[in-house]
């Protein structure tokens, strides 16, 4: 007797269906998962969910939740599969399920090219270099060459109306180039590197790597203590500039603890790591723990797409991607990132305005985060339902005791509190220096659906190479390739861990990019500066086709 529920096979036309029937079907360890009850109460927000749809995603799952959270997605099984999973482009990448609306099923062959380009609204010719690798995964030549021409019955007219020709062959030489260093995109070396990785994750439990290290916590409390301490006593004694310094400097470090808690890789408990984070994050340092983890987790999930992955979103300021000159639209903020006339403007001097634009990059997170609390982005119902209530108390604890409390109450003069908060805020910039560092200048191209987790995290970031003296100043972020593979390890074992992701790189021939900090900034301002140059091309392009008289009624 066929079985039925839970256990029944469903077939790949079956999830199709369903998927084009609006449904959100994910693959976890052969299971099906209908999670469309689940999508409001997801505490890392829909959008993490949407990136997964049609795809196999057991391993961002394992990367991303703790044992009880796995244990608790059984209960959305629909289904499970039997053969190897050949991934569907998800709704929100642009796939198109029409084809299964119909009553005719569609054969195995064109069935299985159904996450080919044909679905997706890629990037520029973005699946040539890759088909060559994909063993009749993907059918050549059908794919439209913008994201930005999805109106378009005629791409390429459009496009060579829209744009010179070279903004699309540098996406071609970006593939091409990752295309010839990394493992090719085909089922049975994609399926290896998983292999090796779910092994290196075996290594890592087994050396108890997953197990936090609280004595570390006790250093870092000390750190926090002097540094507060340091804050209160240059306040005291009316020297403002030097008390701002400490304050920044014990956000700074605050940062970290934020985030190992945001990963859950303090207690590895749900509720307790996102209490840790409020009181970190909203409490002392007046910002959301919840934006942070919508935001995050989608990053964590999409690393370095230029549509998908908010971490590198920073139109109109930077681009780290010829293709952000396109006008993109942003799957994570739902509209389009116009290429306008501020945009013009800053991205010929991105590489010049980086580290002073960095400088305010506090500022621009109180924005982010109240925008997140006042309108409800996180959710509203389900186990996570009271943080934001608890965020908005810590916001108003926060902007009591250091709005009201420090700046209005403790320092007598307009002049003296400027100078106090531009030095609080402006001593952070170099961890967003840091943040930044990892991806800014890594790949950004669309490799298609069928690459693995652990290649793409390795393919979009890089680690920073420092002494080990130096580590609480980088505070983790400088493990940010490790990191990404195992997202819930905790910081202070981030180091020993590399030693084993290094070997894992070596037996897959994955590079490993790692940079001193230095050579990492280098890299950064070498890539704005090479996209403020694309910029420039641009403009003069645009410029004498106007002056031609060629299209001069076209605006972009």
């Amino acid at each position: 007797m066929a079985p039925s529920g839970k256990d029944s096979i469903l077939t790949r036309y079956e999830i199709g269906k369903q998927i084009a029937d609006g449904r959100h079907i994910i693959i976890f360890e052969g299971k099906v998962l209908k999670v469309d009850a689940w999508l409001k109460f997801h505490p890392g927000g829909d959008k993490a969910i949407k990136h997964m749809v049609g795809r196999d995603a057991t391993d961002e799952i394992n990367a991303l939740h703790s044992a009880a959270a796995r244990q608790r997605m059984k209960a959305f099984q629909i289904g499970r599969i039997e053969s190897p999973w050949i991934n569907f482009v998800p709704p929100i990448q642009g796939g198109d399920f029409g084809k299964y609306n119909t009553t005719e099923v569609p054969s195995i062959e064109s069935d299985d090219s159904s996450s080919g380009p044909e679905q997706s609204i890629p990037p520029s010719p973005l699946f040539e270099a890759v088909d060559k690798e994909t063993s009749g995964l993907r059918r050549r030549g059908s794919a439209s060459t913008s994201i930005s021409s999805v109106e378009s019955s005629s791409p390429k007219k459009t496009d060579a109306q829209s744009r010179p020709y070279f903004l699309d062959a540098r996406t071609q030489q970006e593939i091409d180039f990752d295309t010839a260093k990394y493992p090719p995109i085909n089922a049975v070396e994609q399926e290896r590197i998983v292999q090796k990785y779910r092994q290196l994750y075996d290594r890592l439990r087994d050396e108890g790597l997953f197990n936090c290290n609280y004595l570390a916590y006790m250093v870092e409390l000390a750190r926090y203590v002097l540094l507060s301490g340091l804050f209160v006593y240059f306040l005291r004694h009316g020297w403002y500039a030097t008390s701002g310094l400490f304050l920044g400097l014990m956000w700074h470090q605050l940062v970290f603890t934020a985030h190992d808690a945001g990963h859950m890789g303090i207690t590895h408990g749900f509720h307790t790591d996102t209490v840790i984070g409020i009181i970190v994050a909203d409490f002392i340092g007046g910002l959301s723990i919840g934006w942070w983890k919508r935001n995050h987790n989608v990053h964590h999930i999409v690393t370095n797409s230029p549509e998908h992955d908010p971490d590198i979103e920073h139109m109109p300021i930077f681009a780290i991607s010829h293709r952000f000159l396109d006008s993109l639209r942003s799957t994570y903020y739902d509209r389009i990132m116009e290429y306008d006339f501020a945009a013009k403007f800053l991205i010929r001097y991105q590489h010049l305005l980086y580290y002073p634009i960095l400088c305010f990059g506090r500022f621009n997170l109180y924005r982010l985060s109240w925008e997140y609390l006042i309108l409800g982005q996180g959710p509203r119902k389900g186990p996570a339902w009271w943080h934001r209530w608890l965020e908005i108390a810590g916001q108003v604890f926060f902007w009591t005791w250091f709005g009201y409390g420090v700046v209005y109450l403790s320092i007598p003069d307009w002049k003296s509190r400027l100078i106090f908060v531009m030095v609080s805020h402006m001593v952070t910039a170099p961890l967003h220096v840091q943040i930044t560092l990892s991806h800014f200048a890594m790949s950004t191209s669309d490799m298609g659906v069928h690459e693995s987790f652990p290649q793409k995290m390795l393919r979009t970031t890089m680690d920073v190479d420092c002494p080990q003296w130096l580590d609480f100043i980088h505070g983790g972020l400088q493990f940010q390739a490790v990191h990404h593979l195992y997202p819930r390890l905790p910081r202070h074992n981030l180091r020993r861990a590399q030693k084993l992701v290094l070997e894992f790189c070596e037996e897959t021939k994955i590079p490993y990019a790692i940079f001193t900090f230095l050579d990492g900034n280098k890299e950064v301002i070498g890539r704005l500066g090479d996209v403020a140059k694309q910029a420039r091309m641009l403009a003069e392009c645009q410029k004498s086709i106007a002056e031609k008289g060629v299209f001069s009624d076209h605006h972009h």
